[in-house]
């Protein structure tokens, strides 16, 4: 099934379940008002969600409505937690190659991963507030899920079987002002703003074939102010699979019903053409690019988003149809 979150003045908005195709949401106030219910007692209330879901699918929801995704919240708003991975380290190796400096060896088996802030998400079409265009402001394309509770210890295969939802990410970065908070040794702060989530979540069924032992093998989509910069895999060359990242989470505690997991930025490596090495489904965020052009150029070439830039990223099943809908979303200051 898949589900949203409207706009309706309050913090947590109010649940939807939203039609296969995404024509058409029903209010889930019978069942739930808040997804966070839902994943509360997943158990109970999902079935009644998914017996809603049919029902809208075959056209016989009585009081069913157009959905809109300019009036969609993040599908769970604000979370008990939001911790992102970086789990494919051939974006590791690219940032690590421009800078002259390897890759530890452990990065190549255990995961790196940061907490983010989880009290401020923002819409799939809502602004990117940014105080100032000299933060380096840097979009990043990425999968994300939503966990129901993982007990602390869990094994990666374990971990998977505590997945409730799947959506997409945008892991806004403001990369001037990454290195000053990196050097301080305490990690990312005030270099994450608010990430914005794709308008619907959904379940693993949804995605059929596609989700394959924690890795989820569809294309995902970015347009830079309309232009496509990025079509990349998001299975094949995923080092780390979602069992695995929530695992490195469960090492030393549990993870409770509510917490978003990211993928970090999806990333595909090179291929030799010519006697030179390119990358021909491009980058899902502009530090890869730039990284990319360090390594051929000796500097980059690209600026990072200035205010009034575009940035969609969108997820098209092997039908061609949007799986999550798309994030819309343009710069703007704050």
């Amino acid at each position: 099934m898949k589900l949203a979150t409207l706009k309706d003045g309050s913090r947590d908005g109010q649940l939807v379940v939203v039609s296969r195709d995404l024509s058409t949401a029903h209010y889930a106030t019978g069942i739930a008002s808040k997804l966070q219910q839902v994943l509360d007692d997943w158990n109970f209330l999902s079935p009644q969600l998914q017996d809603l879901y049919e029902t809208l699918n075959l056209g016989k929801a009585r009081h069913a409505f157009p959905f809109d995704p300019k009036q969609c919240m993040a599908p769970l708003p604000r979370a008990y937690q939001w911790a992102d991975g970086s789990a494919y380290i051939n974006h590791v190796e690219l940032v690590r190659l421009a800078r002259n400096s390897t890759v530890p060896d452990n990065y190549y088996t255990e995961p790196l991963m940061y907490q983010g802030g989880s009290d401020d998400f923002i819409g799939p079409c809502d602004d990117v507030m940014v105080p100032d265009e000299a933060y380096g402001i840097d979009f990043e394309a990425e999968v994300a899920v939503i966990t129901g509770d993982v007990a602390m210890t869990s094994t990666p295969e374990q971990a998977l079987d505590g997945i409730r939802l799947l959506m997409l990410a945008n892991d806004v970065s403001l990369r001037h002002l990454i290195p000053d908070e990196l050097a301080k040794g305490f990690g990312f702060f005030q270099s994450k703003p608010a990430t914005a989530f794709s308008p619907v979540a959904v379940t693993l069924d949804e995605l059929g074939g596609a989700w394959d032992a924690g890795r989820l093998h569809l294309t995902i989509q970015s347009q830079w102010n309309g232009r496509t910069v990025g079509m990349c895999d998001a299975g094949k060359e995923m080092t780390f699979h979602f069992g695995q990242l929530i695992a490195h989470i469960c090492k030393t505690r549990n993870v409770r019903a509510g917490s978003i997991v990211g993928s970090g930025t999806v990333s595909n490596r090179g291929v030799e053409k010519d006697g030179k090495k390119d990358w021909p489904k491009g980058y899902s965020c502009i530090a890869e690019k730039r990284a990319i052009e360090t390594i051929q150029d000796g500097k980059p070439s690209t600026d990072y988003m200035k205010f009034g830039d575009t940035i969609r990223i969108e997820m098209k099943g092997k039908d061609g149809l949007s799986v999550f809908g798309a994030i819309d979303q343009k710069i703007a200051a704050r």
